[in-house]
């Protein structure tokens, strides 16, 4: 148990678990920022559709949201070195496939299954420090890796562009190899095995499932029109249906309902889903509007948004430490209007977009305001629920974050009128592209409405976000480090 190993961090083991750490979240963490620039490319290879490149994008992001509360629960139940172990070599042999895949469909399988490897390490990676290192080590050690994680992320559009024009888009997945193999290394070398000995109950594998299906059906009934995206609607319902079911009579719920009774919890995860489902269609639109309307290179595409990841490294610890003097209700309102600003401001993005005037001032605004909200909506959930339930809260909270992203590409194309071959047509493509950021500008605007009428600024007590965030994709997954930091003082 994480009390009775008491590994310091600055022995040779202790610094050797947040390198597994690290190299295991980087994998994932690329992932999420080096695709979406090699999306033409893709698409122009494979002769593929809209559709199709919006599943290589949700296909990883469903199995990863679907997943990751049952990847934390295995490991507790498992080993977490054991879980952790297998969804690297999973996420690396479902990165190879990726590479090598013949065409779309067999791409989208693949990222389907990468998605699955993704969501059975990310919990694990910090479940492992968490469980391995002294109480009075762990902040300090969960700041290295979400800052060094955020390194990753900020390198992964320049590395994703520079591969796609360099060499080819199929080094984006390949790429993760070497990640992989230097990941099983250290973590067979370094990290001891850990579990929750106290819990001796089952995990919720039916609601996990349930869950899965009822994004999945959602998801592709939004992009799938006719009778089979019917169906997949009336799948998602039916699914939805038996997971309220499910979930009220689990023993052990992959999520517990009695936490959504708490409306400060319930407020800021509906922030959460606001923000970032517009922040997952801005990353999908603004990239592909570069280069198919814009005439930019995948590797200028991808470095647009570097000032959004820089900017959360540098100040997301001193918005982190606002939150905590003034409660999370006005950085709630503020950091989501913000960023609604900067996303509206990309709306003029054309053909003719100089980066310095056209497309930098709104990505600064708008990483100004992200950069605002992400370290308070962390904390704010921690401080939302009991010390015993905060790994199952940011877990859930993280959870909806991806899911929202999930959903704004299935769902923005459609309303902006977007489908087929249309990103081929640069004049088609730009029109839809100023109503799907539109779009993205109004649910900002509204997780900033939900901040100021529902959130509250309750009692602030030993709830302390990561040093450091860079959560490019989903909020800061931390099991449980606000409760071991109270504890140890």
């Amino acid at each position: 148990m994480a009390a009775d190993s008491g590994i310091r961090l600055d022995s040779t083991t202790g610094r050797g678990i947040v390198v597994a750490a690290v190299l295991g979240s980087s994998v994932a963490l690329l992932d999420g920022t080096v695709v979406n620039v090699a999306l033409p490319h893709i698409g122009e290879e494979f002769g593929s559709e809209l559709d199709g490149l919006q599943w290589v994008v949700n296909g990883y992001t469903l199995m990863l949201a679907a997943v990751v509360l049952l990847g934390g629960a295995l490991g507790d139940r498992f080993g977490r070195r054991r879980v952790f172990l297998i969804g690297v070599v999973w996420f690396g042999v479902a990165s190879l496939l990726c590479g090598l895949a013949p065409g779309i469909v067999s791409l989208v399988v693949a990222r389907l299954l990468q998605g699955i490897g993704a969501g059975l390490l990310t919990p694990g990676s910090l479940a492992i420090i968490q469980a391995s290192l002294r109480r009075e080590d762990r902040a300090k050690a969960i700041g290295a890796w979400s800052g060094l994680g955020g390194v990753a992320a900020a390198a992964g559009p320049f590395l994703g562009g520079w591969l796609v024009d360099a060499v080819d888009w199929r080094l984006v997945f390949l790429i993760n190899l070497p990640l992989v193999a230097a990941t099983v290394w250290a973590a067979v070398r370094w990290v001891p095995e850990s579990r929750d000995t106290t819990r001796d109950g089952g995990f919720d594998l039916a609601g996990a499932t349930l869950g899965a299906v009822f994004l999945g059906g959602l998801t592709f009934a939004l992009v799938q029109p006719g009778m089979l995206g019917w169906v997949a609607a009336v799948v998602a319902v039916v699914a939805a249906v038996g997971f309220v079911v499910v979930e009220r009579r689990a023993a052990a719920p992959v999520v517990p309902g009695e936490m959504f009774a708490d409306r400060q919890f319930t407020a800021i995860n509906a922030v959460t889903f606001f923000v970032y489902a517009g922040l997952g269609g801005v990353m999908f639109f603004v990239v592909m509007q570069l280069q198919v309307v814009s005439d930019y290179s995948a590797l200028a595409a991808g470095l647009t948004m570097l000032p959004f990841t820089v900017l959360m490294l540098a100040f997301s610890a001193r918005a982190g430490a606002l939150g905590e003097r003034i409660g999370p209700r006005w950085p709630l309102t503020v950091g989501p209007l913000l960023a609604g600003v900067g996303v509206f401001m990309l709306i003029g993005v054309g053909a003719d977009a100089p980066y310095w005037t056209a497309v930098l001032p709104g990505v600064l605004v708008m990483s100004v305001g992200m950069t605002v909200t992400v370290a308070p909506l962390t904390a704010g959930v921690l401080a939302a629920t009991d010390v015993a339930h905060a790994g199952v809260a940011s877990g859930i909270n993280n959870a909806i974050a991806r899911a929202a992203g999930l959903l704004a590409v299935a769902a923005l194309p459609l309303a902006a009128g977007l489908n087929g071959e249309a990103y081929r047509d640069p004049f088609a493509f730009a029109l839809g592209y100023q109503i799907a950021i539109a779009l993205c500008a109004v649910l900002f605007v509204v997780g900033a409405l939900i901040g100021v009428v529902f959130v509250r600024d309750p009692k602030w007590a030993a709830h302390r976000a990561a040093r450091t965030q860079c959560p490019y994709n989903a909020p800061q997954l931390d099991p449980g480090v606000a409760g071991a930091e109270r504890d140890a003082s």
